[in-house]
């Protein structure tokens, strides 16, 4: 029986030029362990997340997938968790409570089972994955491997039948990489569970593959046995055969190499042997080593101890290395040694407890030049709507524009990224935010290059593409220090190698004489021809040693990869159109596109609302005031209360709201709580109202209202609740129920200048009012004509600070708050169907 089944899948993003998804075909049986590999950027990440309907990205689609025999639009919210696991990329993002058994639950209590069951199936978990020693741990403090395998066991705990793993070993060293691996493998052989999982690196998890997916440009080009998919590929002479194990690249590259390919290390070792045997390897030498050159260190850290907290663990423990200009020193551990807080050190960023960081001979404080640090994490340093934009910001103001295009274009091509220069960089597969993060950081133009895991994410061919370009940064005298777990990449590209192990440096050599001294942290070559062929540690070595050609990877040039920019375009780049269909920048303080801004029909469930809450409001008001003669004001806030949020409450769960729309309107309640917070001391100085505001702007007037509504209630819980709190809430709510209707039906520009001065208006005439009336009835006073004149007098003063200070907020932060907003609209499909 098929466990996955997908037919003819098509999906295209918003605002996309072309499809990301074309035509996919192929099914899963049950207990069967696939793997989908492409280049970067192929749709993998899409295609998975699309077979998970939590995760589905919103977008064009057509075609169907089925879980077993059932369609997967059949399955409920419940069933689509329970039943399809899924496992992402980074061990940090999923990982949502404090304790590893509260993660192990978490799932289970989201599912409504009962306590026994919870405790039963979390200590049967807990004891496959073999996680007693540290069940009761902070889940900070377990490192990246043990983080990655309480993901899978957090799944594993709703026992779904299909799990899907996107790359979920990239940020693992070696080691835990294979012990992780080798649980899945474990699940997949003795409970059944059908796996599907993206990787690039394959040599670890070749032995447990049984059909292999190979993708590119969206479309799933081979769905076969693994053997029978790298022979199709050598033979077509597919840049895809690169992803291929080193055993099977080596025998490609060996002439004579035989009808049947290896491609575990196992099956290279013995193919190796017999290969050898009838045919005896040429003189093999391996290319010379690197040595540093003559002169003083760039970086140095001598003796360094370090820890985070006062009683803390020492983190770093006498660390001492030291860095060349035109050298690349490549830094290999397990997860948790240390080798992200080294970098953190040398960048400034912390100071070390003990020891001497010194840059070109002196302490941090005093040395000069440039230091650019490629973080692990490549979105902090995005900020730019665009790839282009992103990139220009960085750029000194001073430069004229036609330098400035030179570089930016320049920077484009040597990344090989011209094609996405119109996309936001949040938009980008893994691989390709790499590249952008470096070539953000190369524009800088720095005498220091520091990289944390930069290869992460990255197919065979962007890797040469990576390593030419680290070549280039090297001629022109950088200094680089990169933290790896590729050992792959470190033993090709690195002048020199060092394995950090409880905080220090154990060992450190030139690459050759490193890899070929280790058992553990050394390269599949190594392994493969260890006693056979003394030396080799790549695979280019290898087919040299065996009398072969190594394969041509090309020279990094754009015209490998198709991404050469139009050489026609001058100095016209930022007019030019985006290649992927994204709308222009909008002009300076313009919050939407011009067809957000087009008058659109207000829906009759709003009109309705509307009428409800401005009529009936103040025909209370004057039942309270002539009927029950203001005796009850308390029971008039009631009806108040109702009368304003009820209809919007009870519209917003009629249309069955999605968890996300659910979330977000959660942290705009939260932002407007902290915001108001954040500013106590200033009397009537808060940004909630601007806050409230952009909101029903951006996702609609029963947002807004909500927002509003929701967030005086719970910032009156530190400010104090009382009666005033209905009229507060009706008086907040109104607010973004009026600037989403009127944004709605084009009333409303959604502009700096005009939300800026609508914000000014409706907080002194709309909230104001609203606010000093409440006061006057609240007070027992008569209502006449003078008492109402004069406690809006009494207040004018302070509804005008209000209105002025929303007016500043709205002015500053309408542009960034807005623009995200509508991203997150855009992107994530939210409040489509409200007002």
């Amino acid at each position: 029986m098929k466990a996955v089944t997908v037919k003819n899948l098509n999906f295209t993003y918003p605002g996309a030029r072309g499809p990301a998804l074309r035509q996919v075909d192929f099914s899963l049986s049950e207990g069967q362990f696939a793997v989908l590999c492409g280049p970067s950027g192929c749709g993998k990440s899409t295609l998975l997340r699309h077979i998970k309907p939590a995760l589905q990205p919103v977008g064009t689609r057509s075609g169907e997938i089925f879980i077993g025999d059932r369609p997967l639009s059949a399955l409920s919210a419940r069933e689509g968790c329970a039943r399809i696991g899924f496992v992402g990329q980074s061990p940090e993002n999923q990982l949502v409570t404090d304790k590893v058994w509260h993660e192990l639950a978490f799932g289970l209590e989201s599912l409504g089972m009962e306590t026994p069951a919870i405790r039963s199936r979390v200590a049967e978990t807990a004891g496959f994955f073999g996680m007693q020693g540290w069940f009761e741990k902070d889940v900070h403090r377990l490192s990246g491997g043990q983080k990655q395998l309480l993901n899978l066991a957090s799944v594993m705990v709703m026992e779904p039948q299909v799990l899907l793993l996107d790359e979920p070993v990239s940020q693992l060293d070696p080691i835990a990489a294979g012990e992780f691996l080798a649980a899945v493998a474990r699940l997949n052989r003795e409970m059944g569970v059908t796996v599907l999982m993206t990787e690039h690196r394959l040599e670890e998890v070749w032995p447990y593959i049984g059909q292999l997916l190979v993708m590119e440009k969206g479309i799933v080009r081979l769905c076969c046995a693994p053997e029978e998919a790298g022979v199709r590929l050598r033979r077509e002479q597919s840049r895809l055969f690169w992803a291929m194990p080193t055993p099977m690249r080596i025998w490609a590259g060996v002439p004579g190499g035989g009808e049947k390919c290896p491609g575990s290390l196992g099956e290279g070792r013995s193919w190796l042997s017999r290969y050898l045997s009838g045919h005896p390897a040429p003189v093999f030498a391996p290319p010379p080593d690197r040595e540093p050159a003559p002169g003083k260190p760039v970086l140095e850290a001598d003796n360094v101890w370090f820890r985070y907290e006062r009683e803390g663990e020492d983190v770093l423990r006498g660390a001492s290395l030291r860095a060349y200009a035109g050298q690349l020193l490549a830094v290999m551990g397990g997860n948790g040694t240390g080798k992200s807080t080294l970098l953190s050190l040398l960048t400034g960023e912390n100071r070390p407890l003990r020891g001497k960081i010194r840059r070109n001979g002196q302490p941090l404080s005093r040395a000069g030049g440039a230091v650019g640090l490629l973080p692990q994490n490549p979105q902090t340093l995005f900020t730019g709507k665009t790839l282009w934009e992103d990139w220009e910001e960085v750029l000194p103001p001073s430069l004229p524009k036609e330098e400035r295009e030179a570089r930016l274009r320049e920077m484009l091509r040597r990344c090989g990224l011209w094609e996405l220069r119109g996309r936001h960089p949040y938009d980008l597969s893994g691989g390709e935010q790499q590249r952008a993060a470096l070539g953000k950081v190369l524009l800088l133009r720095p005498r220091v290059l520091l990289l944390d895991e930069p290869t992460k994410g990255m197919d065979a061919a962007v890797k040469q593409r990576f390593g030419l370009l680290l070549q280039q940064e090297k001629q022109r005298g950088v200094c680089l220090l990169m933290v790896s777990h590729d050992v792959e990449f470190c033993a090709r590209w690195a002048d020199r190698c060092a394995l950090f192990f409880r905080g220090e440096v154990v060992s450190e050599n030139t690459p050759h004489a490193f890899f070929a001294a280790n058992r553990y942290y050394t390269t599949m070559a190594c392994r493969m021809t260890e006693g056979i062929l003394p030396g080799v540690i790549t695979v280019e070595e290898a087919v040299m040693a065996c009398g072969g050609e190594p394969e041509d990877l090309g020279d990094g040039s754009p015209d490998d990869f198709g991404d050469n920019p139009p050489e026609d375009l001058g100095g016209n780049l930022p007019d030019a159109p985006p290649p992927d269909g994204l709308a222009p920048a909008p002009p300076e303080g313009e919050v939407h596109s011009k067809k957000q801004s087009e008058r659109k029909k207000v829906p009759r469930g709003t009109i309705l609302s509307m009428g409800m809450v401005l009529g009936l409001i103040p025909l209370t008001i004057l039942y309270g005031l002539f009927g029950l003669g203001n005796e009850k004001p308390l029971f008039i806030s009631l009806l108040i209360l109702l009368e304003a949020t009820l209809p919007f409450f009870l519209r917003f769960e009629g249309r069955k709201p999605k968890a996300r729309e659910l979330v977000l309107l959660a942290v705009l309640c939260a932002l407007g709580v902290a915001g108001r917070c954040a500013f106590s001391m200033l009397p009537q100085c808060k940004p909630l109202a601007a806050l409230v505001i952009l909101s029903g702007a951006c996702f609609g007037g029963e947002t807004g209202f909500l927002t509003g509504a929701v967030s005086m209630l719970l910032s009156n819980m530190l400010f104090g609740q009382g009666p005033w709190t209905p009229w507060q809430m009706a008086a907040m709510g109104l607010l973004g129920f009026l600037a989403g209707v009127l944004c709605r039906s084009g009333l409303l520009p959604c502009r700096k200048w005009p939300l800026s001065v609508f914000g000014f208006l409706a907080v002194v005439g709309l909230y104001g009012g609203m606010m000093n009336l409440s006061s006057l009835l609240l007070s027992h006073l008569p209502v006449t004509l003078g008492s109402f004149l004069a406690f809006e007098m009494a207040g004018i003063g302070m509804d005008v600070v209000h209105g002025v200070s929303t007016f500043l907020f709205l002015f500053f932060l309408c542009r960034p708050m807005a623009d995200k907003m509508e991203r997150l609209k855009t992107k994530y499909g939210l409040f489509a169907g409200a007002a």
